[in-house]
C-alpha cells in the first residue's frame, strides 16, 4: 500500500500540478504532501476492497459487465477516500470551512482518474493471480490423481506378482500330497498339517507384503519339511539365522521362493539329491539373506521372464525401489542367491501356537 500511495502521489504531482524537471523541489513538497494524503486515504480502501470483491465479480459477471462493476466500485472508493482526505485536511486547518465543497469537487477528477488507474491495475493483478491459483490447484489435483493412480497400479502389479507365486507353490505341494495319499497316509497327513501351517501364516499376513524374518524362515522350514517327506534323505538343509535380526521385515515368501528354486533345480533332478543352506544376518541397518545349494548351477543371464527369481526381482523393485537387490553367483557345484534388504523392524508374534492350532485342526 505504501508503494501504491507513493506512486499515485508522484503521478498526481507530475500530471496535474504542472510540475516539470526545472520546478524547484521546495515547490513540490506541498502538492506532493496533499496528494499523498489523498492517496493514503484511497489506496488502503482499494487494497482492502478489490482483492475481496474482484473474485466475486469475476465469478458472477462476464466481460464487459465485470469491468463495469469494477469501475463503479472504484469510483465509489475514490469518493469515500476523497471525503476522508478532505476531512483530514479540514481538521488540520489547512482547508477553510467555506472551501470544503470546492476542494471536494476539484479533487474528484484527480482522485477518480488515479483510483481507476491503480484500482484497475490491482484488479487485473488479482484476476491473474486468481487464474494462476486455479491453474496451480488444477495441476496439484492432477499430480495427486496421477500419484494415486500410480500407487493403485503398483499395488495391483505387486498383488499379481504375489498371486503368481502362491498357486505355483500350492500346485507342487498338492501334487506331492496326492502322490502319498494311497501309499503312505501318515506322510500325507504330515504334509497336510505342514501345508495348513504354511497357508495359515500366509493368510495372516495377507494385508501386508512384508513379514518378520523369523516367520518367513518358519515358512521355509515348513516347506522343506514338506519336501523332505517327498525326497527323504536326498534333501538336506540347514537354516542359520542371527536372532538379533529375526524381527526385520522381509517380503512374504521371498526366501521360500529361493529355497523352492533350489529344491527344483538342485535336489529334484539328481539321484543323490542336494544340500540347501539358508543364512540370514545383518549389518549397518541392512539384512542379507543367502540361499546356497550344491546343484549343477545355471547361467543367471539366461533367466526367462516369469522365472521365480525374475518375479522376486520385480517384487523387490515394487516394494523397495533401488534400496534392495538380488544377487546371483552360480557355478557347477555351488549356487548362491543373496537378498540385500533395508532393515525394517516388526514385532514378532508367537508362531508355535498357530502351528499347534493348525495341527489340531487337521487332526479333527
Amino acid at each position: 500500500m505504501l508503494g501504491w500511495s507513493l506512486a499515485a502521489a508522484t503521478t498526481a504531482v507530475a500530471v496535474f500540478s504542472g510540475a516539470t524537471w526545472q520546478t524547484p523541489w521546495r515547490q513540490l513538497v506541498e502538492p506532493f504532501t496533499i496528494s499523498l494524503i489523498f492517496t493514503a486515504c484511497i489506496v488502503p480502501l482499494a487494497a482492502f476492497a478489490m482483492p475481496r470483491l474482484a473474485p466475486i465479480v469475476w465469478a458472477r459477471f462476464r466481460f464487459p459487465l465485470n469491468w463495469g462493476v469494477v469501475i463503479v466500485v472504484m469510483v465509489t472508493v475514490a469518493l469515500i477516500g476523497s471525503t476522508i482526505a478532505i476531512g483530514v485536511l479540514r481538521a488540520s486547518g489547512y482547508i477553510h470551512p467555506g472551501l470544503v465543497w470546492t476542494w471536494f469537487v476539484g479533487s474528484l477528477r484527480t482522485s477518480i482518474i488515479l483510483t481507476l488507474i491503480f484500482g484497475v491495475s490491482i484488479s487485473a493483478i488479482e484476476a491473474m493471480r486468481a487464474r494462476l491459483d486455479d491453474t496451480m490447484m488444477a495441476l496439484r489435483t492432477k499430480e495427486r490423481d496421477e500419484a494415486e493412480a500410480r500407487r493403485i497400479a503398483a499395488e495391483a502389479h505387486l498383488a499379481a506378482l504375489e498371486n503368481r507365486v502362491h498357486p505355483h507353490f500350492l500346485f507342487n505341494t498338492l501334487n506331492s500330497i496326492a502322490a502319498l495319499v494311497h501309499d503312505d497316509p501318515a506322510r500325507a497327513e504330515k504334509m497336510t498339517t505342514e501345508l495348513a501351517s504354511l497357508l495359515r501364516s500366509s493368510l495372516d499376513q495377507q494385508g501386508s507384503p512384508l513379514v518378520a524374518l523369523a516367520e518367513e524362515l518358519q515358512v521355509v522350514r515348513n516347506y522343506l519339511e514338506i519336501e523332505r517327506v517327498r525326497f527323504g534323505d536326498r534333501l538336506r538343509y540347514a537354516i542359520e539365522v542371527d536372532e538379533a535380526w529375526s524381527a526385520s521385515r522381509v517380503p512374504r515368501l521371498a526366501v521360500q521362493t529361493l529355497v523352492e528354486n533350489s529344491v527344483k533345480y538342485a535336489v529334484s533332478p539328481r539321484r543323490e539329491g542336494g544340500t540347501i543352506t539358508v543364512h540370514a544376518a545383518g549389518r549397518r541397518n541392512r539384512v542379507q539373506i543367502e540361499v546356497l545349494d550344491d546343484g549343477p548351477g545355471f547361467d543367471p543371464v539366461s533367466l526367462q521372464e516369469g522365472h521365480g527369481l525374475e518375479l522376486l526381482r520385480a517384487r523387490l523393485a515394487m516394494l523397495f525401489g533401488d534400496d534392495a537387490s538380488l544377487t546371483i553367483a552360480s557355478a557347477p557345484g555351488s549356487t548362491s542367491v543373496t537378498l540385500d534388504l533395508p532393515h525394517i523392524m516388526v514385532r514378532v508374534k508367537p508362531y508355535w501356537r498357530r502351528r499347534d492350532e493348525d495341527h489340531a485342526r487337521v487332526r479333527r
